[in-house]
């Protein structure tokens, strides 16, 4: 058996347990991608499984719309990199305000 790097409407229907219906509205919405063959029929990539399993627990965690899962995800998606980011910075972002003023300083504070 070959394994695609694709996956077809029916096998991505199959794979993540959603009818083909709701996999179409998702793509229209814009919350999976998916490319259009010559024929108009939706292939999807295999990283798009993930993405839908994310959506499926958003949506059973809290009471969300399809709409609004799209905003979520990508509130989630930002809240990442801004974490991401602040990993590679070459000291630590302190939370405590004390703590990053000079000694003179914090005396005055208090």
């Amino acid at each position: 058996m070959v394994r695609t790097d694709r996956l077809s409407l029916e096998q991505f229907a199959a794979l993540t347990g959603l009818h083909p219906d709701l996999i179409r509205r998702l793509v229209i919405l814009g919350l999976i991608e998916a490319d259009r063959d010559p024929a108009g029929e939706l292939w999807f990539p295999r990283g798009q499984i993930s993405a839908v399993a994310r959506m499926q627990r958003l949506r059973a965690s809290f009471a969300l719309n399809y709409a609004a899962l799209g905003l979520v995800a990508d509130l989630l998606d930002r809240i990442a990199a801004l974490e991401a980011a602040l990993r590679t910075r070459r000291r630590p972002v302190s939370l405590n305000r004390d703590r990053a003023l000079p000694e003179a300083v914090r005396g005055v504070r208090q």
